[in-house]
């Protein structure tokens, strides 16, 4: 546990958060974060970002998966 103290940054106040955090959450310069209170507590996540098409590309190991997926019965004029 890491205790931080909240300091004057201009007309606002911040945090530093740990190095040792930072890493093991994967964070660099820039990312955003979602800030929230949940019982009392200040909670930090990491902000979905959705993959560039490079990102996407280079992650891209030659195999495609499909599953079934159940839509339900037909409700209306559904060409099946």
């Amino acid at each position: 546990m890491h205790q931080i103290a909240i300091r004057a940054w201009g007309n606002s106040q911040g945090i530093r958060i740990p190095k040792d955090i930072l890493e093991q959450m994967n964070l660099k310069e820039s990312d955003l974060l979602d800030v929230s209170v949940e019982n009392n507590a200040i909670v930090l996540k990491k902000a979905f970002q959705h993959k560039r098409f490079e990102e996407r590309l280079a992650a891209y190991a030659g195999k495609i998966s499909v599953c079934d997926f159940d839509w339900g019965e037909p409700e209306g004029r559904e060409m099946l």
